[in-house]
């Protein structure tokens, strides 16, 4: 039995798919709380939100992650940093997982990939549980319903957290599997109820698709000027950078939070809507993210709540620091219709420096953007893992080595290029520390860092005096109406520079060191770039 609508020559059972219970297709935000609720896969909280836990995963598995070895992808996958499967050992897992979903009602979104419709990506979630089907239907992009009657997917994904995995029949890890295989147009997720897996699937997929059309998957947020898509701004960053919040400027247009391409027509999101974290979060420094907590169908994912009141607590993280909440773009008032930008006229790297040694913006070189990109910097601090005592580098090449099927180089030769022909501007800002490492010094100001993002945003940043930076080689503003002088000079703020001098060093040393193995993987113009 089949309930909602679907291009009947696409259902499931044309897949080959065969003797499953009810299938829900393509089902509408309402049917899908409904459906949630009455199997008890969560609880009805605040204005009518779906509190929701993962069970013992509370964030995705990396290394669970397989790409299936072909003739194909032999050659374009960066194996060093994704796990081989083969084909043989995929094909188990497929009829095991097949065999086990027999008779079991499952719900199925139809969905896109892609703002643009160029180079969308069409994509058919298969899952067992009601809620991660809102789930992937809130994060993707959504087909008009008519659309729907034509629908034919390029890939399949099939969740299903009730299914364990073999390892030694499956040819994986543990009994928890994430494994894609490119030749079949499918990917297969067992033994985990972390919703991110769907969303991060669809992103790997576009990571290794694009490229091949000339078009740069990027791992950012963005925005652009009202009423101006031409004043495009992209923000790479790892988690805890600021990348959310920065991009999220009410005096700009939102395009997007997290997942982006850069095409000849210029910038596009991939997804419908927003995966934000929720800890620490508060209506005085993000207003509308926090309005989305207690507005219809968001999803709100290992949080803490009252339970008769179901009143959140943003700073409870006993069931885990990655609680989020997951809501449709269109809840943010400021975000674009379109989810359509220019060319990026600015590229913001964030970093979030816990050394203390980064200035608070450079300007970058493309050749020094690409060393950068590739580098991934930021740092974790003491107290965020059990043993880390002091700063330590973090270095996710391209800002998300986790979903990254071909080797790094691929992305940042394409950024390299397009950064030449559209003449962006490129900027690393450092959200981290001042006036001495964590532990000593204090926060870099966010007043500070919004009026330089500001000032390289609206060109004025452009026209002040720069010195070059001698330990990175990069280009820093001397004097910025609106930030203090010495902020703007690392050195100055320590109240011992020579400790600064041996900081900045080893932090030196460390990029050094990670950056050897891209060596003989990259042009003379980026070997060329020295830091120290």
């Amino acid at each position: 039995m089949s309930i909602g609508r679907v291009n009947k020559a696409h259902t499931l059972e044309t897949q080959g798919i065969t003797g499953l219970g009810t299938v829900h297709y393509n089902l509408l935000e309402p049917d899908l709380m409904t459906e949630a609720l009455a199997r008890k896969e969560g609880t009805m909280g605040q204005g009518g939100t779906l509190l929701v836990t993962t069970g013992k995963f509370t964030g995705r598995s990396p290394k669970d992650k397989h790409v299936v070895r072909s003739a194909s992808t032999e050659k374009t996958i960066w194996w060093e940093n994704n796990a081989p499967m083969e084909p043989a050992k995929f094909d188990a897992l497929y009829d095991d997982m097949i065999a086990h979903m027999k008779g079991r009602d499952y719900f199925v979104q139809d969905l896109y990939g892609g703002a643009d419709p160029a180079h969308r990506l069409d994509v058919r979630v298969v899952t067992e549980l009601a809620w991660h089907s809102l789930f992937i239907r809130t994060l993707l992009r959504r087909p008009e319903r008519a659309e729907l009657d034509e629908f034919t997917p390029d890939f399949t994904i099939i969740n299903c957290p009730s299914f364990t995995a073999d390892p030694e029949r499956h040819g994986c890890r543990s009994g928890t599997v994430i494994a894609l295989n490119f030749d079949r147009k499918l990917i297969l997720i067992g033994g985990t109820e972390y919703a991110g897996e769907n969303k991060k699937s669809v992103f790997t997929l576009l990571n290794y698709i694009l490229p091949e059309k000339g078009i740069m998957p990027m791992h950012c947020s963005a925005n652009h000027a009202p009423g101006n898509p031409v004043d495009t701004a992209v923000f790479f960053g790892l988690s805890g950078t600021g990348k959310t919040t920065l991009s999220a400027d009410p005096a700009r247009v939102l395009i997007g939070d997290d997942e982006h391409g850069w095409s000849d027509r210029g910038t596009f999101n991939f997804e419908g809507g927003c995966y934000a974290k929720t800890i620490s979060l508060s209506p005085e420094a993000e207003p509308e993210i926090f309005a989305t907590t207690k507005k219809f169908a968001t999803i709100i994912e290992n949080m803490v709540f009252d339970p008769e009141t179901k009143e959140l607590d943003f700073e409870d993280d006993s069931l885990t620091a990655n609680m989020r909440c997951a809501y449709p773009l269109h809840y943010i008032s400021n975000a674009s219709a379109s989810a359509l930008g220019g060319h990026p006229k600015n590229i913001i790297m964030l970093t979030c420096d816990a050394f203390g040694v980064l200035p608070p913006i450079a300007r970058l070189t493309p050749a020094q953007a690409m060393y950068h990109f590739l580098s991934g910097f930021t740092a974790k601090v003491a107290g965020t893992e059990r043993g880390v005592t002091e700063p330590q580098p973090t270095f996710s090449t391209c800002f998300g080595a986790p979903f990254m099927p071909r080797r790094p180089e691929v992305y940042g030769e394409l950024l390299k290029q397009k950064i030449a022909k559209h003449g962006a501007t490129c900027w690393l800002v450092n959200t981290g520390w001042t006036g001495g490492a964590y532990g000593t010094g204090s926060r870099m100001p966010i007043k500070a860092t919004r009026a330089l993002l500001t000032a390289a945003l609206d060109g004025s940043l452009a026209r002040a005096p720069f010195r070059k930076d001698k330990n990175f080689g990069f280009e820093v503003p001397v004097t910025v109406s609106g930030v203090p002088d010495i902020l703007l000079d690392p050195r100055r703020t320590w109240d011992n520079p020579e400790s600064y001098d041996r900081q900045a060093a080893k932090l030196v040393s460390m990029f050094s060191e990670n950056f050897a193995q891209y060596a003989d993987h990259i042009d003379d113009d980026v070997r060329a770039v020295t830091i120290g």
